[in-house]
């Protein structure tokens, strides 16, 4: 697609660079898309059309708090990692 991502399991968790070099975008649940755009409204934005229902979610990568940049990157790894994977995290 022209701009690195990161990946769990074969699945997309975050890409940069896009809409612009500026932006990164995360994808989230419903719950914590709508916590964060609420709490950082000048931070976190829905991506464009059908992207957003699916939890897609851009980040002003200067603006952002590194806290919760953190938060939702860890947050979208744990929901996009397959199941066997985030039990071993559990038996650690």
């Amino acid at each position: 697609m022209g701009h690195p991502d990161f990946r769990v399991g074969g699945k997309i968790l975050a890409t940069l660079g896009y809409p612009n070099a500026q932006f990164g975008t995360i994808v989230l649940s419903p719950q914590d898309q709508d916590l964060l755009l609420r709490n950082h409204p000048k931070v976190f934005a829905l991506a464009a059309g059908a992207w957003e229902r699916a939890g897609s979610t851009c980040v002003n990568l200067r603006a952002a708090p590194r806290k919760a940049v953190a938060v939702a990157l860890e947050s979208a790894w744990r929901r996009r990692a397959p199941r066997k994977l985030l039990a071993s995290l559990v038996e650690e």
